[in-house]
């Protein structure tokens, strides 16, 4: 008896080229609030939730993180991603891996922590009509990664038990956020995480990018 497996990817790093664009957005809205915070730095939050970013800014950085700073920040950020956006474009392979997965009738899931104010625009660059896949945001639950809301959403969309679920991510969030609702996660080195950190956060596997993914997907039971 075979457990048919279900696909769970991350976006941001994982298909599409855009954790650069997000630090960038997100260094512009900081600025615009006087937050002093490297650019290194906020590359470390790209893919947590909103409130543990704010909760990391206020440890890092002594700036009372009241809820309307939160809302303008974010709001600063979605409107400087809207334009820096426009060079995102899908990671080698993407486009080819979801495809692959629907022509062998692999169910698959998009799960980002990012509104869809944003993911939008990532979706338009990987070709995904939010209308026909299984997409799940921020805007749908109540808490994002580390969390695991966002997979046990999207595993739900499928119609499908979060055990037998393939998270595939490329930060360390998505990975504890794996582990937490018991799936299998694989991690992509493509968003700038290293091997060993993503292994340490629960990685059975990890590949560069999409394409890597798509060469050993038998590895992680992707079979027809």
């Amino acid at each position: 008896m075979r457990i048919e497996p279900v696909f769970l990817f991350d976006l941001d790093g994982t298909l599409v080229d855009s954790v650069y664009q997000h630090v960038l957005a997100w260094k512009t809205a900081l600025d615009a609030e006087n937050i002093d915070l490297s650019v290194w730095r906020i590359h470390r939050k790209i893919g947590m939730s909103g409130g543990l970013f704010a909760n990391q800014l206020l440890r890092e950085t002594d700036v009372p993180i009241d809820p309307a700073r939160i809302e303008r920040l974010r709001r600063a950020h979605a409107e400087a991603y809207q334009s820096l956006g426009r060079s995102v474009r899908p990671l080698p392979g993407a486009c080819e891996l979801l495809a692959y997965l629907s022509e062998a009738r692999i169910p698959w899931a998009i799960a980002t922590s990012g509104r869809m104010e944003t993911a939008a625009v990532n979706l338009r660059a990987l070709g995904v009509d939010p209308e026909h896949n299984a997409i799940v945001t921020r805007d749908q639950v109540k808490y994002a990664k580390p969390d695991p809301d966002l997979f046990l959403a999207a595993a739900a969309k499928l119609g499908a038990e979060i055990e037998r679920a393939i998270v595939v991510g490329d930060s360390i969030w998505d990975m504890l956020a794996a582990t937490r609702c018991r799936a299998l996660g694989v991690g992509l080195l493509s968003g700038g995480y290293g091997d060993e950190e993503l292994r340490q956060s629960g990685a059975i596997r990890v590949y560069d990018d999409p394409a890597d993914l798509l060469d050993h997907l038998d590895e992680v039971g992707g079979r027809r």
